[in-house]
């Protein structure tokens, strides 16, 4: 696969652009790639990926009818994409500092055409639009490559909703902010004092140019690595809200041991996301608030249950929400939203934590919980050996009908139980020598004249001579069972080389119903165990939480 790279004059797309382009699916692509030969050949890209020469592209739609017009949009994004590659975001930074300082000299890796385009483009809306959409586009197209370097419009929409209403001169910092995503979406306008922190350059110049093309003068964004070098070392916001990076077990601990933003234990290696966390609330005014995006995995992991008891018995934590699946962009996982205030007081922490669980809803469902996926935990409830924070654990239990779950248990067992005894078959007492040690008939030969064929998982008879439930049941015979059974003790059921007892068919069908009987005895108890485990765990959790007491 050619590996050429695109230029200015060559720019390439990829099977996703070209749909986008034609106005059909990505599959009607695949599609045109099987059917017509004369498809544009791949110019670059992967086996996996592979990338297309746009004018070629465009030249193939055309002498097919199937294209459509290109937009300014889409050929200032293919410019880019030729221009910058995979550093399709240093290509958009650029484009929204040309825009927000048109006097100024546009960096060199800007192609004319590209600035041409947007120019254009903001002509006839504003500079802010063409860089909010082309940031929509880089959203959209990390989120189908499944990853997380962005947030998804998904968690946007939730942040939103759980963070509610903000003062107009409120203070808002969030630090990592990566192309401003949640920063500038919070806030009550103009007047909200944003704050931002991002390591990566690129991002940072995108967001900061954002702010200014939207009117959002009084925001300011940093450069830098938040946890390492914190520039905002004096700041502290009325609401703190973030998206951080997941799973990095480099986020400097080695370097931070001694670190005072530790206030709630030092987080390990493998909890990076405890440490954002508590970077956040050192960020956080006396009243304000943390609305923090964290990996379901987080709420029950044992490495971080001191830092979590911590925030539970000192009533920084005030909620935990599990968003619904497919919330964000990667992957289908639910993600939570972890809700903290600092006290003003100590009489004002909190004595309880909501527990909101959305995880049964659609995505796209209405937020607003019902009152069925709510439940309020004291403190003491949560803080025994694990300090699951998880929401479903804690809405599942608090909603439980005890009563109605014990009685259809109880009655259930009450059946089983009658059941069984119904089930022993009525035995009396045989000759006293094995079945097997007078004329028998071995299944391989049973096989070859037609009366067994072989099943999943075990022989059955395909002969009104022969019973099925006796063929099977002499087979788990302990004859049988020794036959099966090899030098070193494993059991390896070798119905080839079982043998059967030669009897006529009604004999055969007294032994087959005592068999298929005592199959079925043994499968009910079994279930008979575990309706027992059941309604034991049931009875003592629900007479030791008060939803169930003796009937005196």
């Amino acid at each position: 696969m050619p590996q050429t790279p695109a230029t200015p004059t060559n720019p390439l797309v990829t099977g996703s652009e070209i749909a986008r382009i034609a106005g059909v699916t990505r599959a009607a692509v695949s599609n045109w790639r099987r059917r017509y030969d004369d498809f544009p050949a791949p110019a670059g890209g992967g086996a996996n990926s592979p990338l297309f020469d746009l004018a070629e592209v465009q030249a193939w739609l055309d002498k097919q009818s199937k294209g459509q017009d290109v937009t300014d949009e889409v050929q200032l994004w293919q410019v880019l994409r030729g221009a910058y590659g995979d550093d399709i975001l240093g290509g958009l930074a650029d484009v929204a500092r040309a825009l927000a300082s048109p006097d100024e000299k546009t960096p060199a890796e800007l192609p004319d055409q590209a600035v041409r385009l947007a120019r254009r483009m903001a002509g006839g809306g504003s500079p802010g639009d063409v860089v909010n959409g082309l940031a929509e586009r880089f959203t959209e197209s990390v989120r189908r490559a499944g990853s997380d370097q962005v947030t998804s419009p998904r968690v946007v929409r939730a942040v939103r909703h759980f963070a509610g209403d903000m003062a107009a001169d409120a203070v808002l910092f969030d630090p990592a902010c990566g192309i401003g995503t949640l920063l500038l979406t919070l806030g009550a306008g103009q007047d909200t004092r944003r704050h931002g922190q991002e390591v990566d350059a690129r991002s940072a110049r995108l967001a900061q140019s954002r702010a200014g093309l939207g009117g959002l003068t009084r925001t300011e964004i940093a450069h830098g690595d938040s946890l390492r070098a914190d520039r905002w070392p004096g700041l502290k916001a009325d609401l703190v809200v973030c998206d951080p990076p997941v799973s990095d077990t480099d986020w400097g601990r080695e370097d931070l041991l001694l670190d005072p933003r530790w206030e709630l234990g030092t987080p390990s290696r493998a909890e990076g996301e405890l440490a954002w966390l508590q970077h956040a609330y050192a960020h956080t005014a006396p009243g304000g608030r943390v609305v923090m995006v964290m990996p379901a995995s987080v709420a029950y992991r044992k490495a971080g249950r001191r830092i979590r008891a911590e925030l539970v018995r000192r009533g920084i934590l005030t909620q935990v929400t599990a968003l619904p699946p497919g919330t964000a962009a990667a992957h289908s996982l639910p993600v939570h939203l972890w809700h903290l205030r600092r006290p003003r007081t100590p009489d004002d922490a909190a004595t309880a934590v909501r527990m909101v669980d959305l995880t049964s809803n659609d995505p796209d469902d209405p937020l607003e919980p019902r009152a069925q996926q709510i439940t309020e935990v004291p403190q003491i409830d949560l803080l025994d050996d694990l300090v699951d924070l998880t929401p479903s654990r804690h809405v599942e239990e608090s909603h439980r009908d005890y009563v109605t779950e014990y009685d259809t248990l109880r009655e259930e067992l009450t059946a089983q139980v009658r059941r069984l005894t119904e089930l022993l078959p009525a035995l009396v007492a045989g000759e006293g020598t094995g079945a097997l040690d007078g004329p028998s008939v071995g299944v391989a030969d049973l096989v070859r004249a037609g009366l067994v064929e072989y099943a999943d998982p075990e022989p059955v008879s395909v002969s009104d001579q022969l019973d099925t439930d006796f063929l099977q049941g002499f087979l788990h015979s302990a004859a049988n069972s020794r036959r099966s059974t090899t030098a070193s003790g494993t059991f390896r059921l070798d119905s080839k080389g079982a043998r059967v007892p030669q009897m006529d068919i009604a004999t055969q069908r007294g032994y087959g119903s005592a068999f298929h009987a005592l199959r079925e005895f043994e499968e009910r108890s079994r279930r008979v165990a575990e309706l027992s485990r059941q309604i034991a765990a049931l009875a003592r959790d629900g007479l030791g939480n008060g939803a169930l007491k003796p009937d005196a």
